[in-house]
């Protein structure tokens, strides 16, 4: 089966969603954990998304993810390996259905600041977060079955978008301390 492409309006249930799922994600991760984010489109408020909720768990050891793959199986995920990103530990909920992706990183990874400043940039730019939504729409409707030509089709803007939101987060966090 192929999976579709969609691409719907903001749901005020995804943060809930989230906190459910993170929940159970601090039960089977106990003191391993160091906190729990909601990343991607669905973390940002008002911004059109896959209706899949991303979480990004930054972990003291990402060597010991791997011990937990049974229990993380147990409820309902299936281990990817690193699947692309060197460090990173990822999950998928929900097979072609999805619902949840789960991404870990280890404390300093450079990878928690990108996600973290992609977000909080969305978040506080709601030009950028409208022409996001709207290109994301298009390539839904465009490649509605073709998954690797939407991601395609986003990534010069991600790209921009993710330059922007560096520079602005450390920015920001900068003036914080």
């Amino acid at each position: 089966m192929v999976r579709r492409v969609e691409v719907c309006p903001y749901n005020e249930k995804w943060p809930e969603m989230f906190l459910e799922e993170a929940n159970q994600l601090k039960i089977i991760l106990g003191n391993n954990i160091v906190d729990i984010y909601h990343i991607g489109s669905t973390s940002v408020p008002g911004l059109k998304a896959k209706p899949i909720i991303d979480m990004m768990p930054v972990v003291k050891d990402i060597n010991r993810i791997d011990r937990f793959n049974a229990e993380m199986h147990k409820i309902g995920y299936i281990q990817k390996g690193e699947n692309g990103i060197p460090g990173r530990r990822y999950f998928q909920k929900g097979g072609d259905n999805r619902t949840h992706h789960v991404h870990f990183f280890q404390v300093g990874s450079y990878e928690i600041k990108r996600h973290l400043a992609f977000r909080d940039y969305l978040r506080f730019h709601p030009e950028s977060k409208k022409s996001y939504g709207e290109l994301k729409e298009a390539l839904a409707q465009q490649f509605p079955y073709d998954i690797g030509s939407y991601i395609e089709g986003k990534e010069q803007l991600v790209k921009e978008i993710e330059a922007k939101a560096i520079d602005w987060y450390e920015g920001y966090f900068k003036g914080k301390q």
